[in-house]
């Protein structure tokens, strides 16, 4: 049997890392994963355990101080591509650091160590950021340390979850090994709408909007409404899917759903008014870890405030495991 060793480079909570052992199983070994950040660092070694250790952020690592490694996992951060965000590509600056740039890391590390496969996840907004140059630049940064790349975008309600998510899927072959094509899955799973990851009731009644947030959505939604926008709250229906959940408020706001099953109306956070009588709510982070595809055996300790966030960064696991098992055939066949 061969083991393939990975890498996990901005790990997040380690959704990547879990789609490639489901596909892999045994035959994928993690002996490195870096981070920057410690929420969602806690939570991924909750999950995965303290070995290897979750080193911080990547540009303070020498390329010769991480493991030799077969396959490199890497979902370097989105935001400055993101129609979410400013879309400010290269020129993005966070924290004094450059988000934009972070896929330089990628190709440094793997330039030292030319693994058979890099796998990267970003944002379909890369597609077209800077009319198409971004992504070409990227590329084109593989294929120059000796990579064959292929590139996909794929929506993740057809993958088994109930989410309007699209995401570009870039596999990088090292040119000795590559496949003359790469097929990407299309689909996986069975269809499921919303109504297929609701928590049991009754659920915490913190879940629940007051009446007076309700007021302050439906009066910012007419206000864009009035001036042509398409801003504002969504209220889902359970036998659709929900919108794409991100790390920001809206990604709660955009995904509110009617859950009428019996619940309590007293309050248990401070909150402005009552609890709203139209039953309405956001969803749960045990909710958003289904709608990305975690298992439920998936620790999430941590306050809801960091677990959306960490959610709404991660990836829709069964995509990645679906494109995993492609990418083991690929090299079991080479």
């Amino acid at each position: 049997m061969t083991t393939y060793k990975t890498i996990d480079l901005f790990a997040g909570i380690g959704g990547i890392r879990l789609g490639f052992e489901q596909a892999f199983q045994k035959e994928a070994h993690t002996v490195f994963v870096s981070e920057w950040d410690k929420w969602a660092a806690q939570t991924y070694r909750e999950n995965f355990g303290e070995s290897p250790a979750v080193a911080g952020d990547i540009t303070k690592i020498q390329a010769a101080d991480v493991p030799p490694f077969d396959i490199c996992l890497a979902g370097f951060p989105c935001q400055a591509f993101s129609f979410a965000g400013q879309r400010k590509g290269f020129e993005d600056d966070y924290k004094g650091q450059s988000r934009g740039t972070l896929f330089a890391e990628v190709v440094r590390i793997c330039d030292f160590h030319k693994p058979k496969v890099i796998f990267c996840e970003n944002v379909k907004g890369l597609m077209r950021h800077d009319k198409g140059r971004t992504l070409e630049i990227i590329c084109g940064s593989f294929e120059e340390i000796g990579y064959k790349v292929f590139t996909k975008v794929l929506n993740s309600r057809h993958f088994g979850v109930p989410q309007n998510r699209e995401r570009i899927y870039i596999v990088c072959f090292r040119e000795d090994i590559a496949p003359e094509n790469f097929v990407f899955p299309t689909h996986a799973g069975r269809k499921k709408v919303l109504r297929d990851i609701l928590e049991e009731a009754p659920i915490p009644s913190k879940y629940y909007l007051s009446d007076r947030y309700m007021s302050v959505l439906r009066a910012h939604r007419a206000r864009h409404e009035a001036a042509g926008h398409g801003f504002g709250y969504v209220i889902r229906d359970l036998d659709d899917v929900s919108g794409a959940i991100v790390c920001g408020g809206m990604g709660r706001e955009g995904n509110l759903i009617k859950d009428s099953r019996p619940h309590s109306m007293i309050p248990t956070t401070n909150i402005k008014g009552t609890i709203n009588s139209d039953d309405i709510r956001k969803l749960t982070p045990r909710e958003w870890a289904r709608l990305q595809g975690f298992p439920d055996s998936f620790s999430l300790s941590e306050a809801d405030t960091h677990l959306y966030k960490q959610l709404g960064n991660a990836v829709s696991v069964p995509v990645i495991s679906a494109i995993a098992k492609r990418i083991k055939a690929a090299l079991d066949e080479g």
